[in-house]
């Protein structure tokens, strides 16, 4: 009777043995799965505290910008290109309108037109009518001197015999030298008739028709300047002005930026680009361009005028750092991309 009764006593003490077990394994997984969360955040926050942070260099498209001028002054008549157009080289892009120097160039056309008639009539040479009249002269004067000898002849053997007075001799001589300057100056008369006009007349002549060739040429590059063209195939980025307004030389009328010629225009302080060079690629990502990566390479690294705006302190031992201008070209072309569109990236992991 005594043994059964210690069987059953055995299997009521093993029975709150396993339920202990399974108390405490229940108990031991929340404190598991807290401990490894815990483990999980903390090598998190040590991977964020000990990785380096992000240098973030935002920099701007830029291109090249042409602001074309007139070169002479006047007022607007039509500007046949919109903002935002596309425009081929040799395109109109204004007319001047300047009444003044159209009614100038006419003026020095008919002074063209005079001196080509002065040139004419000085290589055609005395007209056949002109040294008749000459020789004729000539032949006046010639006789009117062989009157004038035979008057003094006969007065001298009369004045030698006393039969003139002396003063009728006087009267005949004084006559007879100007006869004879009479015959001079006629037979010059009619030698330049006969010659014609002289080497340095001729050169005059033809020196004042390129002085109105000259000026014709002048007058006509003020008004080929009338009408603005563009240098190159461009977009036209600004009106600066209207029709109807009066404008001077050298004032801007047209903006136009060469969308050949985009680059991303970087400031950076000189302790970054101390490991920078030309020649070195990077990717840099294009925001407006749903934050496309673009390889650039650097062409130019170039410093400022003005300093940074970090500024070091004098307890530090630091100084101030200058600012340098980098300018990077996209390897491969990239027609999206426009002046005034953002781009940036991680400085320190750009390689």
């Amino acid at each position: 009777m005594d043994m059964p009764t210690s069987g059953k006593e055995i299997q009521s003490t093993e029975a709150p043995t396993d339920e202990k077990e399974k108390t405490r394994t229940a108990t031991r997984a929340p404190s598991i799965i807290v401990g490894t969360v815990a483990a999980i955040v903390v090598a998190l926050s040590v991977f964020y505290l000990l990785r380096p942070e992000p240098l973030l260099v935002q920099g701007e498209a830029d291109a090249t910008r042409l602001d074309i001028a007139a070169r002479v002054d006047g007022r607007v008549k039509e500007i046949p290109v919109e903002r935002g157009q596309n425009v081929p080289a040799g395109a109109v892009l204004v007319r001047i309108d300047n009444p003044e120097t159209v009614a100038k160039h006419g003026q020095m056309q008919a002074a063209m037109a005079v001196a080509g008639a002065q040139l004419a009539n000085v290589l055609v040479g005395t007209r056949a009518e002109t040294i008749a009249a000459r020789k004729a002269e000539l032949e006046r004067a010639q006789a009117a001197l062989v009157l004038a000898q035979k008057t003094f002849d006969r007065t001298k053997t009369l004045t030698e015999q006393g039969n003139a007075p002396q003063a009728r001799l006087d009267q005949v001589t004084d006559t007879l030298h100007e006869s004879e300057r009479a015959v001079d100056q006629a037979k010059s008369a009619y030698d330049q008739a006969v010659n014609g006009y002289t080497k340095e007349e001729r050169e005059i002549a033809r020196t004042n028709v390129e002085k109105a060739n000259a000026d014709i040429q002048s007058v006509r590059s003020i008004i080929d300047q009338l009408v603005v063209y563009a240098p190159l195939a461009s977009q036209v980025y600004q009106r600066n002005v209207e029709p109807g307004e009066y404008v001077s030389p050298g004032v801007p009328l047209i903006t136009l930026i060469d969308l050949a010629d985009v680059w991303i225009h970087f400031d950076l302080r000189e302790d970054l680009v101390k490991s920078l060079k030309v020649g070195d690629r990077f990717n840099v990502r294009v925001p407006a361009l749903d934050d496309r990566p673009v390889t650039v390479e650097v062409k130019l690294i170039a410093t400022k005028g003005e300093y940074a705006s970090w500024r070091a302190t004098r307890a530090s031992g630091d100084f101030d750092l200058r600012t340098f201008s980098i300018r990077a070209y996209p390897v491969q072309p990239v027609p999206e991309l426009r002046p005034g569109m953002s781009a940036y990236l991680d400085w320190r992991s750009r390689q």
